[in-house]
């Protein structure tokens, strides 16, 4: 058994020790999210099961308090509403439920010419990259006009093509890609609460 714990501990390690490599990457999406804040945009964020736990985190962090407190943050968890994913998997199938969801809540603003204009984000949890309703989301935002962004595991699979931006943590199983997404999760929020702090200091 202590074989296995030990097995577990080397493998995030090794996982936390490859995210040096995507440290700008990290920077670019905080950065893309707290552009989107500064114009009035959303973030949504999905997952299925573990990746679920770790978007409802990641709402958390911003909606609540990561460190520090300060003025509350628009992110929306895609997995958190019980009643509206079951009525959506019910009537249209569990490949909608993130979709639908999008639908309802982006604000999108199209002008004179047809030309859409939206301010929202989409990221998106996923250790294989393959999730349908992760899948039809994304393809739902990006018809809409969100930034998309893509925490992904193993070659990034099929959502890897539909993010605007995205980091693959290249793990041997699905516990390490989730344990490297919940240190970019993390390191996300450090970036958005200084940001934060930043702004409040020169108000």
């Amino acid at each position: 058994m202590n074989e296995l714990i030990k097995q577990r501990l080397d493998n995030a390690a090794s996982t936390i020790e490859s995210l040096y490599d995507s440290a700008d990457e990290i920077e670019t999406i905080a950065n893309n999210i707290i552009l989107a804040f500064t114009q009035g945009g959303t973030l949504f964020v999905a997952g299925n099961g573990g990746s679920a736990a770790q978007a409802i985190h990641l709402c958390e962090e911003l909606t609540g308090r990561y460190r520090e407190t300060r003025p509350a943050l628009p992110a929306l968890c895609l997995c958190s509403d019980a009643a509206a994913m079951s009525c959506i998997a019910n009537d249209f199938g569990w490949e909608e439920v993130f979709k639908r969801q999008i639908e309802a809540h982006a604000a999108c603003i199209v002008d004179e010419s047809d030309e859409v204009t939206c301010c929202d984000v989409l990221l998106v949890l996923t250790t294989s990259g393959e999730s349908a309703n992760i899948n039809a989301a994304l393809q739902t935002a990006n018809e809409l006009g969100l930034h998309t962004i893509g925490l992904l595991g193993r070659s990034g699979g099929a959502s890897l093509s539909l993010c605007d931006s995205a980091i693959v943590v290249d793990a041997p199983d699905s516990a390490s890609i989730q344990d490297g997404h919940q240190i970019i999760i993390h390191a996300i929020c450090e970036v958005i609460e200084a940001w934060v702090a930043k702004e409040m200091a020169e108000t």
